[in-house]
């Protein structure tokens, strides 16, 4: 069953998603050592940060990090996930002195390796790192498109069946070599949380939400998650 969570603007909406990870976090740790979280780029960690920096209930140390997808290029590179992460929310945590969360990245010595064909090395490292199992917790945006993660309509990857990470080299979002999680390892998470505002997503959610959509982001709530699928949207996305 998919949850929609209807909040008035982004700030409520950071509000009520630290609430929601808190309660996540609090579960997992009480039957394992440590939380894993999948995150995504975009808008996404802006709000992350407003939602989890000034959170004290949040045990960063318990934390294992990995990302939802990545763009295969520098870590330090403007279109990397992980930069972005590090930036806003990893760089500030150690200024402040906490102790931060674990966090996996792609084999940056791979990247200077031109040939494509590569990618899928990079794919298969990443994919022995995450847990077998599943991430706890995946915190995912929704493109005007309606793709997520690195998942988008119409593309091959949609029909992927076996593996648990797969890499691309034609994303129609730049930059085109990529890797992602995919739907059958997205199937095998704990909890999926969605993160979509403002006006720009108000038609594509309509059509994320219709009985009939083959959107990646429908795709992925009708994946029969353990914990559920649910939504944080705004009003300007969802009236």
């Amino acid at each position: 069953m998919v949850k929609i969570n209807k909040l008035t603007d982004i700030d409520s909406i950071a509000t009520s998603l630290g609430e929601f990870i808190v309660t996540q976090q609090n579960a997992v740790l009480s039957t394992k050592d440590s939380f894993s979280v999948a995150v995504s780029g975009g808008s996404m960690v802006n709000i992350l940060a407003k939602a989890l920096l000034e959170n004290k209930t949040i045990d960063w140390s318990k934390w294992v990090i990995f990302f939802s997808d990545e763009r295969l290029v520098a870590l330090d590179d403007e279109d990397s996930n992980y930069g972005a992460f590090n930036k806003t929310l990893l760089e500030p945590l150690a200024h402040k002195g906490t102790i931060g969360p674990k966090v996996v990245t792609i084999d940056e010595s791979l990247l200077h390796l031109t040939d494509t064909a590569n990618d899928s090395k990079i794919a298969e490292i990443y994919a022995d790192e995450i847990p077998k199992d599943g991430i706890d917790l995946v915190l995912l945006g929704c493109g005007p498109d309606g793709h997520t993660c690195s998942l988008f309509p119409n593309h091959s990857l949609l029909n992927e069946d076996k593996l648990n990470v797969a890499s691309l080299n034609d994303s129609p979002k730049p930059p085109p070599r990529r890797i992602t999680l995919t739907l059958p390892y997205l199937k095998k998470c704990g909890t999926i949380a969605f993160v979509a505002t403002g006006s720009s997503k108000k038609e594509v959610l309509k059509d994320i939400f219709a009985d009939d959509s083959s959107l990646p982001c429908a795709l992925v709530n009708k994946l029969p998650v353990h914990g559920g699928v649910c939504w944080f949207v705004d009003e300007s996305a969802m009236d």
